[in-house]
């Protein structure tokens, strides 16, 4: 085997493990790659990282999924890219697929099937409190970002359609692009070399699959398209994709209940991996009524759609990105897309509580949550597994 193969190797099996250690969101998931893959084994710098990281905060997509694949771009080529991908994003999604089981036989078997995420539902709301905090804190610094959250919040609020959720990031781009003269400028040849393979690859899938949908109605391929769309819309991280998903698949198709997006949500939290994850649930059980075979293709049809297109996005970007950061409107835009994206974490936030009482107990869930995550250095996975414990104990004794 040649030296080349034997660092593929070794880089996949560095994946794996990422992906099945990985707890606690993209901040841990940032300093373990750069302890594992920077400084152990030196696939890339320091900088290279940060360079990276970077890129993929301003695309659309999941922020750890297209740094990996990044990575692993840099490295191989397209063919370790993909490879890293399929690796990484597999152990998430076949746990999340086995919640979604899970569920489901709950519910067919057990009276009060959900009682166990008594605790849970509440304490998912306050994880999103707590990471729109996180959020706002480190992409709202401006006032102008400021009013266009407030704007964004209000509007994604009363008018949580799927479709209203585009149109504002598009606009809130325009309008502090607008700024630009405020971003330093940066020396050097602005000349832009754009390989555009990749850009078509990603439109034409996207395309494709909603005109293959419309044609033939087939519940799967519209599922595909669902997420593609969603996944090439979604600005600021996975947490950016719970008003998406929630708004689509529990208010505007119905394809879960409240109770059960929450339930699942709270799941994704004690989860490693990428938190995109989460998808797979929600289309698991979107395609329940056609059973086992429903459930596997709708979890592994909603993976496909929600983590290809920020790849394809990350490969088309990647290889100009030097030249396209030098203009100043671009980098100028992503103010406005930033403050847009925490104005639908804060409505997420409301929406998914309306449907919970609104009782002391939850109330209390969803602040206890929150000043855990705040104040106490408890994992996410520790926190969550200690309320499904309590929901357990709960339901056995009262």
């Amino acid at each position: 085997m040649s030296v080349r193969r034997v660092r593929y190797y070794l880089y996949l099996k560095d994946v794996l493990w990422l992906s099945l250690t990985a707890f606690g969101g993209p901040q841990v998931f940032l300093a373990m790659v750069l302890d594992l893959m920077v400084k152990k084994r030196g696939y890339i710098k320091e900088g290279e990282l940060w360079e990276l990281n970077a890129l993929c905060l301003i695309l659309p997509g999941p922020t750890s999924t297209q740094t990996i694949s990044a990575i692993g771009y840099r490295i191989g080529g397209p063919n370790l890219a993909y490879l890293s991908l399929l690796v990484w994003i597999l152990p998430a999604t076949i746990m999340m697929i086995g919640a979604a089981f899970l569920i489901v036989f709950l519910q067919e078997n057990t009276p009060g099937a959900l009682s166990f995420a008594k605790f849970i539902q509440p304490m998912a709301i306050g994880f999103i409190i707590y990471a729109a905090r996180t959020t706002i804190f480190k992409m709202v610094k401006t006032t102008e970002a400021s009013i266009l959250m407030m704007f964004s919040t209000f509007i994604s609020f009363f008018y949580n359609s799927p479709f209203i959720f585009p149109l504002m990031l598009i606009a809130g781009g325009v309008t502090t692009s607008l700024k630009y003269r405020n971003q330093p400028k940066l020396e050097g040849d602005k000349s832009l070399v754009i390989s555009w393979a990749n850009f078509y690859l990603w439109g034409g899938i996207l395309v494709f699959a909603a005109t293959l949908g419309a044609i033939t109605k087939n519940q799967s391929i519209l599922l595909f398209e669902n997420f593609y769309r969603n996944g090439s819309l979604i600005f600021g991280g996975g947490q950016i994709l719970i008003p998406y998903l929630f708004t689509e698949f529990v208010e505007f198709k119905k394809f879960l209940t409240s109770e059960e997006f929450l339930t699942g949500y709270a799941i994704a939290q004690g989860m490693p991996g990428p938190t995109f994850s989460f998808s797979s649930y929600v289309g698991a059980l979107s395609m329940r009524e056609f059973g086992i075979v429903g459930l596997l293709t709708g979890g592994f049809v909603a993976a496909a759609g929600i983590f290809l297109p920020g790849t394809f996005l990350i490969f088309f970007v990647i290889r100009f990105w030097d030249q396209l950061k030098k203009y100043r409107p671009v980098r100028a835009a992503l103010e406005g897309i930033n403050a847009v994206s925490c104005g639908m974490l804060i409505a997420a936030a409301f929406l998914l509580f309306e449907p919970l009482e609104a009782n002391a107990f939850n109330i209390l869930a969803i602040i206890g949550t929150f000043l855990l995550l705040q104040f106490t250095k408890l994992s996410s996975p520790l926190i969550i597994a200690v309320g499904v414990v309590a929901g357990v104990l709960y339901n056995l004794v009262f």
